[in-house]
């Protein structure tokens, strides 16, 4: 199967956030709104005319005219809404796309992973993980978020115990078994990230990034998301991938300023002699 070459600037980093347009655009929530009010005054004067007739003054306009100006306007939103969508479209696409590219890239990296054989990609906002909210080690009912399937957080703390404890690979098995069974789930970022520290005490540094690279894309804006994205980037650079690696950790100062990560990642990069 042929697959694009590799190239991963991380534009779905923007995905989870809204889509950014010039000062004083509208939003599509702004235009959602919009399109309401105009669509119940239409109606409202549509109901008066029937009643009136169509002479009838309102606001100080004609009727008939002030319902054309009403049909212009839910037109231009209703475009507006239209072209942010096909934008939101083409970023999910791209994003997709690009961390398909890189899970090729690792799978043929990994001893014994066959990049024929690979599950398609799950596209980026669209999966029941892309919703989920910030990973907690504290019980969802604790916090207000979503509730813990039952089960779910004896067995990751669990996996946290026995990592804690030194047993990498017995942690790495059970938290792999752990966002198998609870995929999606509020704590699977965090299960993807530790994983991804297991495997890389374990020496095996393709399944850690591949690791990384679920805790990150599952929630690009998580409690996880730029410590998962730094590690990827420094994965990619111990499998000698510099140029995506640089790339990669660019992306973490520009997307998470302020954060541990985005302070980390300059001296990363300047040990790979980044540009």
């Amino acid at each position: 199967m042929a697959r694009l070459r590799f190239i991963f600037p991380l534009m779905a980093l923007s995905l989870a956030a809204p889509i950014a347009t010039s000062a004083g655009a509208d939003t599509l929530a702004d235009i959602k709104v919009q399109l309401g009010q105009l669509a119940a005054d239409f109606n409202s004067l549509r109901a008066e005319l029937s009643t009136t007739g169509s002479m009838a003054s309102v606001g100080g306009g004609d009727a008939l005219q002030r319902m054309d100006a009403i049909e212009a306007e839910l037109s231009r939103l209703t475009a507006r809404a239209e072209e942010i969508e096909l934008r939101v479209n083409r970023v999910v696409s791209d994003g997709s796309n690009r961390i398909g590219d890189i899970e090729f890239r690792l799978c043929e990296a990994t001893p014994g992973c066959d990049p024929m054989n690979m599950p398609a990609t799950t596209p980026l906002g669209g999966g029941a993980g892309a919703a989920a909210p910030a990973a907690s080690s504290q019980p969802a009912a604790s916090t207000g978020g979503p509730e813990l399937a039952m089960g779910e957080q004896a067995d990751f703390d669990r996996a946290k115990e026995v990592l804690g404890q030194g047993d990498f690979r017995g942690a790495a098995t059970l938290l792999e078994t752990f966002t198998q069974s609870f995929p999606g789930g509020p704590l699977s970022q965090e299960a993807y990230f530790l994983r991804g520290e297991a495997l890389s005490q374990l020496g095996e540094t393709a399944n850690a990034a591949r690791a990384y690279l679920e805790a990150y894309s599952g929630d690009p804006q998580g409690r996880f998301a730029a410590d998962s994205l730094l590690k990827l980037g420094q994965a990619l650079g111990a499998l000698g991938q510099t140029p995506e690696a640089c790339v990669t950790m660019a992306e973490v100062t520009l997307q998470y300023p302020g954060s541990a990560a985005a302070s980390q990642a300059p001296m990363a990069m300047q040990g790979l002699g980044c540009p």
